[in-house]
């Protein structure tokens, strides 16, 4: 399988997956192309073996992304052609909703609004520089925050979401990073592709059917009680504790050296 579109980038090196939004003429406005190439691109990813964590990043250095492409948005009105809607659509909270339990990192440089926001909400991880900007305007244009609507206010303070959604508001990287919208702030791009790759770095020091089960374990019980969650997780635990990386990483760390994982 190839990437359909050049509106999307792939590129697989040191088992990292590099998925880059390319549409910098249009701030990386989220295009019905565009989110079809992505949802290639994590199939990719999610499919190799090869690969333990993917970094996403917007090209141009102006944004991550701007969202939805409001003017294609506009042309398919006018034709009829709708996007389905959302109270139909199923709610897809991560990319572990699409089956992606490897870590995904968001690389923020510059605009991360809307659907950009969005998209970055359902990665594990997100980095920004300090020029970067996040705000979620649909109310101004009588459309939903999509999954944010339902999401954020579990990931940051409920007065914060609220406060972004409903004035539309941007706030900047600083204020992101204090209220822990985002985990790591840094200078400018080339210290944020410095920082992303040491955080993928980090990950692939672990088990990737630990890093895979811890994932799937606190996608799927975020929402539940931690009775329910123990439940949903004990034959996830149960699985990777009877693996050979579950006798190789005592072994490793009382021989004093790096694990070899095999993945089984």
């Amino acid at each position: 399988m190839t990437i359909s579109t050049d509106t999307i980038l792939y590129e697989a090196r040191n088992n990292i997956a590099y998925i880059t939004l390319n549409r910098p003429e249009s701030l990386n406005a989220i295009s019905r192309e565009l989110g079809r190439g992505l949802r290639e691109a994590l199939d990719l990813f999610k499919d190799d073996p090869d690969l333990y964590v993917a970094i996403l990043i917007g090209s141009g250095g102006r944004a991550f992304s701007a969202g939805m492409d409001l003017k294609e948005r506009a042309a398919l009105d006018a034709t009829g052609d709708r996007p389905e809607s959302p109270i139909r659509r199923p709610l897809v909270s991560s990319y572990a909703d699409r089956g992606v339990f490897k870590p995904v990192i968001a690389a923020i440089d510059g605009y991360c609004v809307a659907g950009g926001l969005e998209m970055s909400l359902s990665c594990d991880i997100r980095v920004a520089t300090r020029q970067s900007q996040f705000g979620l305007p649909e109310a101004r244009w009588s459309i939903f925050p999509g999954h944010a609507v339902h999401n954020l206010s579990r990931m940051i303070p409920l007065g914060e979401a609220l406060n972004m959604m409903l004035t539309g508001t941007r706030i900047d990287s600083q204020r992101a990073y204090d209220i822990g919208l985002i985990q790591h702030l840094v200078e400018d791009r080339d210290e944020l592709l410095q920082k992303c790759d040491d955080i993928a770095e980090e990950i692939k020091l672990c088990a990737p059917l630990a890093v895979q089960g811890i994932k799937r374990i606190v996608y799927g019980g975020k929402d539940v009680s931690v009775e329910h969650s123990v439940r949903l997780g004990a034959p996830i635990m149960e699985h990777v504790q009877s693996t050979e990386d579950a006798i190789e990483g005592p072994k490793a760390f009382s021989e004093k050296r790096r694990p070899v994982w095999k993945s089984g």
